[in-house]
């Protein structure tokens, strides 16, 4: 588990000179004042993604506006549209990016459910079963 992990490689149909959908996700999550950013790098871990990125919001007004700011941010990036969740409470909202999926959450609500613990240990026992 890494806080702001970046990667210098394109992903599939990407030009080199185009910006990687989890540089994009990141820049945008900073842009919009997201806060405690994590990204998790799980390429060759699951199949579901290729990063899965945990932040949060302070309200559900701004977790709500962070949600849409990465989505508009995937369009209009060439990125095709995300999938969103939870929208209408906002105490934690899925934006699935396809390679990238975004978690953001309320901080209590974050906290009650600590995805990057269920994840690092996940990813802390298939580490220590490699020899």
């Amino acid at each position: 588990m890494k806080k702001h992990t970046t990667t210098d490689k394109s992903g599939p149909g990407q030009d080199a000179g185009q910006i990687s959908m989890i540089d994009l996700v990141i820049a945008n999550l900073e842009d919009a004042k997201a806060q405690d950013i994590v990204a998790i790098d799980m390429i060759g871990k699951s199949p579901m993604s290729d990063h899965m990125v945990i932040t949060s919001g302070r309200s559900q007004r701004h977790v709500g506006a962070i949600a849409d700011q990465v989505s508009r941010a995937l369009k209009n990036n060439g990125f095709k549209s995300p999938r969103i969740e939870g929208m209408p409470n906002c105490d934690w909202v899925l934006v699935d990016g396809g390679d990238v999926i975004i978690h953001i959450f309320r901080p209590e609500v974050r906290e009650f459910y600590n995805l990057e613990k269920m994840w690092q240990g996940e990813l802390a026992s298939e580490q220590s079963e490699m020899p």
